[in-house]
């Protein structure tokens, strides 16, 4: 065979694979066009629902209709059927032309948790229950900086070991209401009873760690504090140096 005939074969078989390439690209395109265009009824939020909002109260305020989706674009669980959303609530916020899937719905003891407090970065909230005359009035609100000190108790005397300044800068997240607290003993004729706060600070893991100890080994007190206040944590006070300068 000549040079010229095998250029020939070789055009011929080019043009044969160009032609069947182009035949497997246009069935593609068909499909996929196909897939587009092929839509089924799913229901679909109108407007926004939040966490916690029943799925018939909702359905009620027209916030949900059927749309056409196409085929390719359905989520798991959608359809055209809202018998399985009856008496559920939803568990996160939902928004407009978002299609309705069961996981987004549950019981009301399931509705996902959201935070208002402004917890800093690597921070926790933890909450100190705090004696009315232990917390400086009501001159704490949130935001506030305050200094955490902590009175070592022995409990088979009552009688304080040390204090000690624990914490030396942490931010008041929030100020709860007071609550009396009854501190009887179980006698007759003793119905003490406290006045305390919880107060909701932002502190580091091993601060947490640190208040919750100190809580069962004795007293804590808290110090408010401003741009001016100095706390320098030392050994504190106990009755040996008590009244040393």
């Amino acid at each position: 065979m000549d040079r010229r005939k095998l250029l020939l074969v070789v055009a011929a078989v080019v043009a044969v694979l160009g032609v069947a390439l182009v035949f497997v690209y246009a069935k593609g395109a068909d499909k996929r066009a196909a897939d587009k265009y092929d839509t089924v009824e799913v229901l679909v939020a109108t407007k926004k629902v939040n966490p916690g909002e029943s799925f018939d109260d909702a359905l009620q305020s027209g916030k949900f209709e059927l749309a056409n989706v196409a085929k390719a674009q359905v989520l798991d669980g959608a359809g055209d059927k809202s018998d399985q959303y009856d008496g559920t609530v939803a568990l996160t916020t939902i928004y407009p032309h978002e299609q309705l899937v069961p996981v987004k719905f549950g019981g009301a003891d399931e509705v996902e948790a959201t935070t208002t407090l402004p917890i800093p970065e690597g921070k926790i909230a933890i909450s100190i229950a705090v004696e009315d005359a232990a917390r400086v009035g009501y001159f704490i609100r949130p935001g506030a900086d305050v200094a955490v000190i902590s009175t070592l108790i022995d409990r088979s005397t009552q009688a304080p070991i040390v204090t000690r300044t624990l914490l030396d800068h942490v931010t008041v997240l929030a100020a709860g209401d007071t609550s009396a607290i009854s501190t009887s003993n179980g006698g007759d004729d003793s119905n003490d009873t406290d006045i305390k706060q919880l107060l909701t600070v932002a502190v580091t893991q091993r601060q947490a760690e640190q208040v919750r100890f100190a809580e069962k080994a004795g007293d804590l007190t808290v110090a408010l504090l401003n741009s001016g206040s100095n706390v320098d944590p030392d050994k504190g006070v106990d009755a040996d140096n008590l009244f040393e300068g």
